[in-house]
């Protein structure tokens, strides 16, 4: 997706700070499924919209193998040096680097692609026979909210934020109903052993993390379209900063499937 049109940019500061979040907050879940899957010792994998270091290089880690590590913009990945490789790349437009990966995974990457169905199309041909293919996506329609309870201002507040957050991705074209789907994609696509779960947090510092990041990053957006008020930001991430509110992520879903042999 062009950078004009993202509304989490890359190239914004507190970018950074997202991704540290997103990862404290769901690394522990994908490590589980790659696991699960049967990473090992000489795989080689494609991690695809990487935006920072913390997975691919866990990966690298675990193989010792090829790691290949994409992105569109590559600006959290270059200046490391964690045993893997870094191309800048647009899974919505190119065709893959490669087609002999054991995995390729990719986490909150095709909602903000136009070109889904040819994203994905592009990674399973990146597969070898046998390989794997692991996809998690949040569903921001299957929980909607900031708090999920609401018991006073400040968690109306939160899910006012929140739902005006919605309100900007869906203008740029993410479909918040994606993640729910990958199953039935992926068996449509030929994939065999299809499984998923879906997983979300709720309270805690990284997910307080991740919502001022989040927050800070779309602010200039929701005062300029008039869906918040700068008052309202500062009053909601001094809330936020209180540690009493018991924010909620969107349910992230993951689903995974073979190539067939």
């Amino acid at each position: 997706m062009a950078r004009a049109h993202y509304l989490l940019d890359n190239q914004q500061s507190d970018a950074g700070q997202r991704f540290d979040a997103l990862g404290a907050l769901f690394n522990p879940s994908t490590f589980r499924h790659m696991g699960s899957i049967g990473l090992s010792p000489g795989w080689r994998v494609w991690e695809v919209g990487a935006g920072a270091a913390s997975v691919p290089a866990w990966i690298a880690e675990q193989t010792k193998g090829h790691v290949l590590a994409t992105d569109i913009d590559t600006t959290w990945l270059e200046a490391e040096d964690d045993g893997f490789a870094v191309k800048r790349h647009d899974i919505g437009t190119e065709p893959a680097p490669d087609d002999s990966f054991d995995l390729v995974h990719a986490r909150l990457v095709l909602v903000h692609v136009p070109q889904r169905s040819k994203a994905l199309a592009t990674m399973i041909d990146a597969l070898k026979p046998g390989g794997w293919l692991l996809v998690e996506e949040a569903d921001p329609g299957l929980q909607p909210l900031a708090c999920p309870e609401v018991h006073g201002a400040a968690e109306k507040l939160a899910n006012k934020l929140r739902l005006a957050f919605r309100a900007l991705m869906a203008e740029r074209g993410v479909d918040l109903s994606f993640g729910r789907k990958l199953p039935r994609l992926l068996r449509a696509a030929g994939l065999v052993d299809v499984q998923s779960d879906a997983y979300f947090p709720i309270g805690g510092p990284a997910v307080d993390r991740l919502e001022r990041a989040t927050v800070e990053q779309i602010r200039e957006r929701l005062i300029a379209t008039e869906l918040a008020t700068e008052d309202e930001i500062e009053q909601h991430l001094s809330n936020v900063a209180t540690g009493q509110l018991d924010l909620a992520t969107s349910p992230m879903v993951s689903a995974w499937g073979r190539k067939p042999s």
